[in-house]
């Protein structure tokens, strides 16, 4: 491949190198470009372009990302078309994802042109999500690294999704007089809600005594009920494999695989078996909706991947998911940092009901409502501001630029709320603690009411799902811990989490702001009363 200035006159179908504005039209990078494209060039008094012209034996970005994208997607993904030399790659089903961390380590070394990029290793993920990307970085490869890297990827399923499997589960719960009923039915639900997206739910649950015979008793009766998963929360935490929890697992004829692991929150957890059927000792984190290890332990385990000693003990790189405030061993106290908020503007639906012209666009008090919007998320206590995308993107983008934002394209906008939604949270941050999911048309909101919820919003508290109230009544933006990430990107449809604030009640903190959080402008009547108009 040719790379660099070339005479206007000389440039017909080459690639044009850089994006170029010009009289209103824009040609971007990667045109292959006309008489007509040129002719432009010259009446503006451009002489010169920067190009690209491919060379025998050269294949197009596009055609190159598609090819190494087909090779390394395995079962459960699947390849969309094409751009700019990228070719994404989405989970068919909701699932893990599962990735050949050495043969991706070899397919990026084969030509610094050709990358593969992946959400973590064993990363739950949703149907429809973007689980990897292909990316070739100049205009073209040449076919010898192309056929090298295919050759890497013919070895070994590179990227896949192990879909969940819907598994009937056995709940034992062991009973002291110092543990509250309410602790139990919380930690039901909690239980509930983990299985829910893998479509698993609980056939039953056993409250028993702390002694192993009631454990064995319970986890039988269980298996004949059909329970093809079991899982015990003792009353107490297990400390050694003679504790009750391990030894009722084992007097019920079955076997312990492994005891702890290195994951904290998460530490004292026990895997085993019974009849062929997985049984976890929970540690007592999991009552809580935060994230721990005993996530991770049962997410395996719905997507039929392996869960013994080999893969529990690879854990520790990546396990320390958070400090925990009460340790049996003094530590040296630090300052707690407050939770890390990011503010995510769903900017990508069609506004269908204001007539034609993209709402987000008009403006109110002399800015686009988009913007006003994202001013004050810019101003507020959260850590980022991500601006989802989609139905007149450029045209969005344009009126948001020079903001310190990150932008996220969503292709599937026509489908509904629920994609932008989904694209959205998947793009956040591992170190987010949670999201304030913000409407783009809501031109009241401010930075203080913002900081108002992020205040509020406490996950060492179960303050998890922070929700503005006017006059009692709900409204937006609701604030959502992390926990909930996932149930959060497998919503489908037109439609947002407001019926997930209903199933955890328990976790729901409400704040009452007053109006600005109830007015939206979706008619060019609302618009017109609140003192606005349409974009030109």
């Amino acid at each position: 491949m040719k790379f660099g200035p070339c005479p206007v006159v000389e440039a017909e179908g080459a690639l044009l190198a850089h994006s170029l504005a010009l009289d209103g039209q824009m040609l971007r990078k990667g045109n292959r470009l006309t008489a007509d494209q040129l002719g432009l060039l010259r009446a503006a008094g451009v002489e010169t372009v920067v190009v690209a012209r491919l060379g025998e034996g050269d294949v197009h970005e596009d055609a190159a990302a598609a090819r190494l994208a087909g090779a390394v997607a395995g079962p459960g993904v699947e390849v969309h078309p094409p751009f700019t030399g990228r070719a994404n790659l989405h989970a068919e089903a909701d699932g893990l994802l599962v990735v050949d961390r050495d043969a991706i380590d070899r397919f990026n070394r084969v030509d610094p042109a050709i990358t593969l990029a992946t959400l973590p290793a064993h990363a739950p993920v949703t149907k429809g999500q973007m689980v990897a990307t292909v990316k070739i970085i100049p205009f073209a490869v040449p076919l010898a690294p192309l056929e090298a890297a295919e050759r890497v990827a013919a070895a070994s399923a590179l990227v896949r999704v192990a879909p969940y499997r819907p598994l009937a589960v056995g709940l034992v719960a062991t009973v002291l007089p110092t543990l509250k009923p309410s602790i139990l039915d919380k930690t039901r639900r909690m239980t509930e809600a983990r299985l829910k997206p893998a479509g698993a739910f609980l056939i039953d649950e056993r409250r028993v005594a702390h002694v192993a015979a009631a454990i064995a008793a319970a986890l039988a009766e269980l298996v004949r009920e059909g329970a093809e998963l079991l899982i015990v929360f003792g009353a107490s935490a297990m400390v050694d494999a003679e504790d009750v929890v391990p030894a009722g697992i084992q007097a019920a004829g079955g076997r312990i695989i492994h005891l702890g692991m290195p994951v904290d929150p998460g530490n004292l957890l026990v895997v085993g078996d019974l009849q062929g059927r997985p049984v976890v000792g929970a540690p007592g984190c999991a009552r809580s909706p935060r994230e721990n290890g005993f996530d991770w332990v049962l997410g395996r385990l719905l997507a039929g991947l392996p869960i013994g000693p080999d893969e529990i003990t690879g854990l520790g790189v990546g396990g320390l998911l958070t400090e925990i405030a009460s340790r049996p061993q003094p530590r040296e106290t630090a300052e707690a940092k407050p939770p890390k908020v990011a503010a995510l503007v769903l900017a990508a639906g069609e506004g269908r009901r204001m007539g034609g012209p993209n709402k987000l666009l008009a403006e109110l008090g002399g800015r686009s409502l988009v913007r006003g919007v994202v001013e004050a998320a810019l101003a507020s206590k959260a850590a980022s501001v991500t601006v989802v995308t989609g139905h007149r993107r450029e045209a969005v983008e344009q009126a948001l630029a020079g903001q310190p934002i990150r932008f996220v394209d969503n292709p599937d906008y026509a489908e509904g709320l629920s994609t932008s939604l989904r694209q959205g949270v998947a793009s956040l941050d591992a170190d987010i603690d949670g999201v304030l999911v913000m409407l783009a048309d809501m031109p009241l909101l401010t930075a203080e009411i913002l900081d108002r919820l992020i205040e509020a919003f406490d996950p060492g508290a179960d303050r998890l799902v922070v929700v503005p109230t006017h006059a009692g009544k709900r409204g937006n933006p609701v604030l959502w811990s992390r926990a909930f990430f996932g149930e959060l990107r497998a919503i489908q449809g037109d439609t947002g989490a407001r019926h997930l604030i209903g199933q955890h009640a328990d976790a729901v903190v409400e704040v009452e702001i007053g109006p600005e959080v109830a007015l939206d402008l979706d008619t060019p009547e609302a618009l017109f009363a609140a003192g606005g108009k349409l974009p030109a």
